[in-house]
């Protein structure tokens, strides 16, 4: 799974599942920062002000609005459609930096 090898480069990232349920959901210091579905279709990612509605309007079929998460800024994209890996894991990057404390992003920059 692409996702899982982003997010374990990303310091200090583990793999934990999220409340009862078993698929792999992705965290800095026990903070969540990507989930991915039970049927493995999708997944969520923190983002900035203003990205969910760009992502969204530019592409809604691999993007869309997640519930319970999404008025927090959270993005669902899609993962049985094609994506470019190389800007999900720009937004992977950014969810993580968005959550993880300074040190572990200074950390990051200086990789």
């Amino acid at each position: 799974m692409r996702i899982r090898e982003i997010c374990l480069s990303l310091p200090e990232m583990v793999e934990k599942p999220f409340g009862g349920h078993t698929a792999p959901s992705f965290r800095v210091r026990d903070k969540l920062v990507v989930m991915t579905s039970e049927d493995g279709l999708s997944m969520t990612f923190k983002a900035g002000p203003g990205v969910q509605e760009a992502l969204v309007a530019e592409g809604p079929e691999r993007f869309f609005v997640p519930k319970y998460v999404g008025s927090k800024g959270w993005v669902g994209a899609r993962l049985d459609v094609d994506h470019d890996w190389d800007e999900m894991a720009e937004l992977i990057e950014d969810s993580y930096r968005l959550i993880a404390p300074k040190r572990l992003v200074n950390q990051l920059d200086q990789d």
